[in-house]
């Protein structure tokens, strides 16, 4: 990861959803978050507006915020408030990174947006019209809203760019990856690239030496293979939907499924889409919650489905963990991230249960005290190293958008 080369440079990075604004304004020098917040339920009938200041002090309230123009003013606002924001002026703030979900192959690396990096995430919008539309949205505002302050576009799915055609094509007619580029792009890619280069660091080895395996797992869950400090293999698809068992989505299965269900059930394709999507995986098997923590409770109290459902989440992960190892040929390093990945201890036990003959041995006393923090967890004569590792996709846009203006190509 390059280092950031500021000595005094403040950069608003912002995460659009389809009605939500999260948002941090981070210093270059120090790599330190000044503010960070959130607007949600946009559009409805009464938005949150949640703002904290690092060096203290916090503010919630509630507003009517109609749009992602609306939202973005009243992030200014907030920023240029003398009680709780950090700048005196808007032209304080050097850049705009925007997280842009899907870049299709147009885009491997942070783009400094222009009008044809607008027309091509627009036409990228067709294989992510969750995401990329309300992004787009948030880009035109700050255009509006800050049209002397450049913006940096970092995608999702840019770091899987590395993955070769054995990896990433599907056993369908090439003419239809020819005609509608129908392949794996895979997603999370910030978090994966930033715990990646940060377990290197923390093994004190170059990157280029390293064998690495990530799991982003949180309500969506990803897992990548990283050789060489490149992306050779990940879980997610040309959805999201694909790979592990998440929160509400099914990822893998056979497709012929979705087509005996909608036979059998009488579903159009808008409901199996939002049955494997919003409806299936912990939520789907449990029968009760898509929430890990809810899952572990209802364990503790004996409920069955809770615990296959925990059961089949951890298998996926160590499948995967296996065959990742072997398309790698070997592994150095394995990394747990994102909420569960960060704080279940049990999870990270589980789906390491037996994968003593890949070298992956967990101590179980450190395992059992890391949460949100870095920590290696495996036992010191281990030879993989495992480790807990907080992901900060914010720092990544950050750092990416202050080398996307200062080099722009």
């Amino acid at each position: 990861m390059k280092k950031i080369r500021s000595t005094r440079m403040t950069i608003l990075v912002l995460n659009c959803g389809s009605s939500s604004v999260k948002y941090q304004v981070i210093n270059g020098s120090t790599r330190q978050w000044l503010v960070k917040g959130s607007i949600s339920r946009i559009g409805e009938e009464s938005s949150e507006i949640w703002q904290q200041r690092n060096s203290g002090g916090q503010v919630k309230f509630y507003k009517v915020i109609k749009n992602h123009e609306q939202a973005i003013a009243q992030i200014l606002d907030g920023l240029l408030n003398k009680a709780t924001g950090v700048i005196h002026d808007v032209s304080e703030l050097f850049a705009v990174g925007h997280r842009v979900v899907h870049g299709g192959e147009y885009f491997s690396q942070p783009t400094l947006i222009t009008d044809e990096v607008i027309r091509r995430i627009e036409e990228c919008s067709q294989l992510a019209p969750l995401h990329n539309p309300p992004q787009l949205e948030g880009i035109l505002a700050c255009r509006k809203l800050l049209p002397a302050i450049p913006q940096v576009a970092v995608f999702d799915t840019a770091f899987h760019q590395t993955m070769p055609k054995t990896a990433y094509l599907y056993g369908i007619p090439y003419k239809y990856y020819e005609r509608y580029k129908i392949r794996r792009y895979g997603f999370h890619g910030t978090s994966h690239f930033y715990v990646a280069h940060r377990a290197a660091k923390l093994v004190g080895k170059p990157i280029d030496t390293l064998k690495i395996i990530t799991c982003h797992l949180g309500n969506g869950c990803s897992m990548a293979a990283v050789k060489s400090g490149k992306c050779i293999d990940t879980s997610m698809g040309f959805t999201p939907l694909e790979g592990l068992l998440m929160g509400t989505r099914a990822g893998d299965m056979d497709p012929s499924v979705a087509f005996f269900l909608m036979r059998k059930e009488n579903l159009s394709i808008e409901q199996i889409d939002n049955l494997l999507n919003k409806e299936s995986g912990l939520k789907g098997l449990s029968e009760n919650s898509n929430n890990m923590l809810k899952i572990l409770e209802g364990i503790e109290q004996g409920d069955q489905k809770r615990q296959l459902a925990f059961d089949v989440f951890c298998y996926r992960i160590k499948k995967y963990i296996g065959a990742y190892a072997a398309a790698m040929g070997g592994l150095d390093v394995l990394v747990f991230t994102a909420g569960i990945g960060e704080n279940s201890a049990l999870v990270r036990s589980k789906s390491c249960e037996g994968l003593g003959f890949l070298g992956i041995e967990l101590d179980p006393y450190e395992n059992a005290h890391a949460k949100a923090e870095e920590k290696r967890i495996s036992k010191k004569d281990a030879p993989v190293s495992t480790w807990v590792i907080p992901t900060n996709e914010e720092l990544v846009i950050a750092e990416a958008t202050l080398n996307v203006v200062y080099s722009p190509k």
